[in-house]
């Protein structure tokens, strides 16, 4: 008879993945760094493969190795949603419930997902995880989140996608740039006058697009890393941006001497939705959360 890893093998093989450092991972897992190197040892001896090319203080995982990663991911992942269903008989939102979100959404909504979780839910535990879409893609895929709440629109291929609301793109300027006759016609401003947000942040993407910015020379080369950084540059008069409405109904440009107009292009907004895995045995969790976020969001980006 075969002789299988066990899950205890594939946990210590992801932690060591997660830390790239044996003590570090050992300490993790609560065991010793010696038990640790026997496990994976032990598990490389049950698959037949080499998963680690190890040298004297370092290490770095095969080809095999990272693809055993990917796949144990998945499968510690249907142990745990298994294990969840049958502690709670398959109830809906109920249990640990793991949601990503992007950085341009999480600061305006989570807060108020996660208080109406708590009182609607309140055999749920809301797990939050903030990152890139990319990211949290990923980490949806290998099963280490069960939603993700992001802008749309946005490669999901392979997962399911609802539209939860449209989230207005706003012109932000400094009251004396308007006293200065800048207006909504983006043609008029000056080179490099537009500040935008680092490209890995889609919302970057989706306010070129929507905003009809196609001039590339009105974009200023400074990306900024953060909406709050956006804030501070154009209330030092350096310059134009534009901001989702959430971000702008939340209070981000309290205290400032900023004014806020319509963009004169159609159509100026972003998308904004959830996506899960069409596999999941939580599809009547997935749809529960996504009315609630979509709930939250109504208020948010009006």
């Amino acid at each position: 008879m075969k002789h299988l890893p066990s899950l205890k093998q594939l946990q210590y093989l992801l932690a060591l993945h997660e830390h790239q450092h044996f003590g570090r991972a050992a300490e993790a897992c609560y065991i010793g760094q010696s038990t640790l190197s026997a496990a994976v040892a032990n598990l490389e001896q049950s698959l037949d493969a080499q998963l680690l090319e190890r040298d004297h203080k370092t290490f770095i995982f095969t080809a095999v190795g990272e693809e055993v990663v990917r796949q144990a991911r998945q499968i510690i992942g249907q142990c745990e949603s298994l294990a969840d269903f049958a502690r709670y008989q398959g109830k809906p939102m109920a249990g640990p419930f793991r949601l990503g979100c992007i950085p341009t959404i999480a600061p305006f909504v989570l807060s108020e997902v996660m208080q109406a979780c708590r009182q609607q839910y309140p055999e749920l535990k809301l797990l939050l995880r903030e990152d890139t879409s990319d990211n949290s893609l990923q980490a949806l895929a290998d099963g280490r989140l069960d939603m993700v709440l992001l802008a749309l629109p946005y490669e999901t291929q392979g997962f399911h996608s609802q539209t939860l609301a449209k989230d207005p793109f706003k012109l932000v300027l400094h009251k004396d740039w308007e006293k200065r006759g800048y207006n909504q016609d983006v043609s008029q401003w000056p080179d490099e006058s537009i500040f935008l947000l680092e490209r890995e942040h889609c919302l970057t993407g989706h306010a070129v697009t929507a905003c009809e910015l196609a001039d590339s020379r009105k974009v200023n080369p400074f990306f900024a890393t953060s909406l709050h950084t956006l804030t501070q540059m154009v209330n030092n008069k350096l310059g134009v941006t534009f901001m989702p409405q959430m971000a702008i109904n939340s209070g981000l440009l309290t205290g400032t001497e900023l004014i806020i107009k319509t963009p004169a292009a159609e159509n100026a907004y972003r998308e904004i939705g959830v996506v899960w895995r069409p596999t999941s045995s939580k599809v009547d969790s997935y749809h529960l959360m996504a009315e609630l976020i979509g709930t939250v969001l109504q208020q948010k980006c009006q």
